[in-house]
């Protein structure tokens, strides 16, 4: 009964020290996504990426109409 207790008390131990992966996980997920959004901001404040986009929007709405 005493090795049975102990092991619980193990696989207690062992299952809490693992709490704070998932709060790290999405730490390193969220911190991804900024990076990933710094990169769009900066390149879509390029004029050449700018006048692409604007020229794409203008070709579809002279397309459509």
């Amino acid at each position: 009964m005493r090795k049975l207790r102990l092991i619980g008390n193990r696989a207690r131990q062992l299952l809490s020290e693992d709490q704070g992966a998932v709060t790290a996980e999405y730490a390193v997920v969220i911190m991804g996504g900024v990076a990933f959004a710094g990169v769009l901001v900066a390149i879509m404040r390029s004029g050449e990426v700018r006048a692409f986009l604007l020229n794409l929007v203008e070709q579809a709405l002279g397309t459509a109409g």
